[in-house]
Order: C-alpha cells, then structure tokens, then sequence
C-alpha cells in the first residue's frame, strides 16, 4: 500500500472515529452550520447588515425582526449572519499566519537542533509567557485598529505555540527509520523535512489548529469590544455586544444574541477539535461517547 492510500486510510478512520463521538458530532453540526450560514449569508440576510433605520431602533423581536434591532435600528439576525463570515474569515486568516511561521520556524528549529533551536525556543518562551488575548493588545497597541491588523496580530499571537508542537513533532519524527533511509539514499534536508517528516506530523498540527481557530474568534471578539479590531458599522460580534451596552436593561437582545452567536462557535470548534484529537491519538480512542 503506498504512503498516500496509507494516510488516506488513517483520516477515513479518524473520521469516522470523530462521527461515533456525540460530544464530537455535535461540534461537527456546528462547524458545518457556520460555514454554511457564512457562504450563503447574502441569501439568508433578510437586511443590509449596516443599514441604519433609527425609527425601527431597539425594536423587540417580532416576524419582520426575529432577534429584533439594534439601537440603530439595524436588523440583528442579519448583523450575526454576516458577522459569521467576518468571524470565520478572519479567525482562519489568523491561524494561517500564526500556523505558517509556527510550523516553518519549528521544522527548521526541531531538524537542525544547535544554536538556532535553542535561540528560537527562548523566544517562543517569551511569546507563551503572554496569554494570547494580552499578547495580541500589545500588537494592536503598535500596529493600530482595524480588520487587517486584528488578524495579524493575532496570527502572531499565535504562532508560538505551533512553532513548539512543531519541534517537538519533528525532534521525535527525525530519527525514525524511514527518515533515517531516506536520509541514507542522499536526500537533502529540504525533501526529507518537507516530504517525510511534514506529512507525519500534520494531524497534531490539524489538531491544535482547529482548537485555536475558535481561540482566535474569541480573541477577535474581544479585540473589537474594547475598539481595537473591527470598527463601526462593521458586523463583528464582540463590537455588537459593545453597543449593545448601554441598552441592557431595556434590550438584553442586542447584547445577549451575538453573545451566543461567539459561545456557540467557540463550542464547536472545541468540541471538534477535541474528537480529532481523540481520534488522531490512539491511545485516547474510545475513551469520549
């Protein structure tokens, strides 16, 4: 069996591991679901998600409004649905920049070992000391608001953390045999870590990736509720909490629906990352339901 139809093999099982799992399945639904309502979100979205309507402002639930308006008048549902894209495509923009240099500086570190990998882990150290939200407001504090700069900084937020799974994938990955082979057959560095130690590394990396996604949505929530990530009248869900404060008592819907909108797909996220997890891992195989 080639290597390809082998790996082909493992994810078919992993998957179907991760479908066995109910906690699992659920965080499946949910993914699936908000990836579904971001693609079609101009289908769904009744409403201009930034069209002011200060007549219609804080308006109760009804049939025309079903999670009824903000206190610009605006409609919430189609906010949440649009925030959804902005949410999903920003938290995958961060994990893509945190991911890309994490996983290069780590396979560079973890195969040449020395110097460099002593220097690099002192400053990945630096970089885990911070949580990420703080981390990630410290960027912000020198790169300034905005979408782009919000997905930046937390991309670099990030990337520490893959830069020492990485390593410690490679450091265990490089000495066994089939790289040892391949080593012995003349490879170079670049093809052995490239095409032998990459490919069998990738499911802790898929793991912790999709772990972080629902992290990195979470901390642009939070970057745009303190003013630093999205600005108005932008879809982003932390900056509708925001404005939803000051009509708590009155209108908790303002506030309280984009809440849910965030708990729900950090929930999914987790839930899945947790049954990859499991069903990447054999020795945790079988133990959720």
């Amino acid at each position: 069996m080639s290597a390809v139809a082998a790996g082909r093999g493992v994810w078919a099982k992993s998957f179907s591991v991760v479908l066995r799992s109910r906690l699992s399945l659920v965080g499946v639904v949910l993914v699936l679901g908000l990836v579904a309502v971001a693609v079609f979100a101009p289908l769904l979205a009744a409403y201009d998600p930034i069209l002011i309507d200060l007549p219609k402002r804080d308006q109760a639930p009804d049939w025309s409004h079903p999670l009824g308006t903000d206190t610009f008048g605006r409609d919430i549902l189609s906010r949440i649905l649009w925030g959804t894209r902005l949410s999903l495509v920003l938290g995958l923009g961060s994990v893509a920049i945190g991911s890309a240099g994490g996983v290069l500086l780590g396979l560079i570190s973890g195969y040449t070992s020395g110097w460099f990998d002593a220097a690099l882990m002192r400053v990945v150290d630096v970089f885990i000391a911070f949580r990420l939200l703080l981390l990630a407001i410290m960027v912000m504090a020198i790169l300034g608001p905005g979408l782009a700069n919000t997905v930046i900084a937390i991309g670099i937020s990030l990337f520490a953390e893959f830069a020492r799974l990485t390593r410690g994938e490679v450091l265990g990955t490089k000495e066994r045999e089939f790289v040892e082979a391949a080593r012995a057959t003349g490879a170079g560095a670049l093809r052995i870590t490239m095409l032998h130690i990459l490919p069998n590394i990738v499911g802790p990396l898929v793991v912790i990736g999709t772990l972080r996604l629902g992290e990195a949505i979470l901390a642009e929530a939070a970057l745009s509720f303190l003013g630093l990530g999205a600005g108005p009248p932008a879809p982003s869900w932390g900056l509708m909490v925001y404005e939803g404060l000051t009509v708590l008592r009155p209108a908790p819907w303002v506030s309280v629906t984009p809440g849910v909108a965030i708990m729900l797909t950090v929930l999914g996220f987790n839930l899945l990352g947790d049954g990859l997890r499991d069903a990447l891992d054999p020795r945790l195989r079988g133990a959720r339901t």
